[in-house]
């Protein structure tokens, strides 16, 4: 069976997003960056909210984000190979190629699909995160957590509920970023 991992960046504060709906939260380096690209190499789906969707498309709508330097284009090449799957109710077309719509999230055709790829899976929006992690779905938390505080806005892990986590690993990166591996604990 294939393993699903929530991956995303978070503020010290625990947000993906300020109260505006930015997440411009500091300097990206090489280091991280490439370890962006090294999670990504063994995807081959990733569950998309609409939201994360539409802003991770221009690495396959906007060639010239590629051109920029062999880390950039590295990343495009990895972000484009896998399928998507996009939830949404308002998104009538995807402009990436091998990606689907889908109106709305069913935690038994994502447990089919674990069950079904030979290649591991990632969830991306908190909201869409949220329901893989209220229906158990959720093999893995990959978080990496940005040095400030956003003091409001889109929490990345769900508000509503407690989740017991077994920390698995952690790495440091030079800008002060800190990775943060979890496997959620059964209830």
């Amino acid at each position: 069976m294939a393993k699903l991992t929530y991956i995303n960046n978070m503020s010290l504060d625990g947000y993906i997003e300020d109260r505006h709906g930015a997440f411009d939260f500091g300097p990206m380096d090489d280091d991280l960056f490439a370890a962006y690209t090294d999670l990504l190499r063994t995807v081959g789906t990733f569950l998309y909210g609409r939201r994360l969707y539409e802003a991770m498309a221009v690495w396959e709508t906007e060639p010239a984000l590629a051109a920029q330097s062999p880390l950039t284009a590295d990343f495009s090449n990895a972000w484009k190979g896998p399928s998507k799957i996009v939830y949404s109710t308002t998104l009538a077309t995807a402009p990436t190629a091998n990606t689907r719509i889908v109106r709305a999230f069913d935690a038994a055709a994502v447990q089919q699909l674990k069950a079904d790829v030979s290649r591991d899976l990632t969830v991306g929006g908190a909201h869409l995160a949220s329901q893989a992690l209220h229906a158990g779905l959720v093999d893995e938390c990959i978080l990496f957590v940005w040095p400030i505080t956003v003091g409001d806005g889109k929490p990345a892990l769900p508000a509503d509920a407690r989740l017991d986590l077994e920390l698995l690993d952690e790495r440091r990166f030079a800008n002060g970023v800190l990775l943060l591996r979890y496997r959620p604990r059964p209830r």
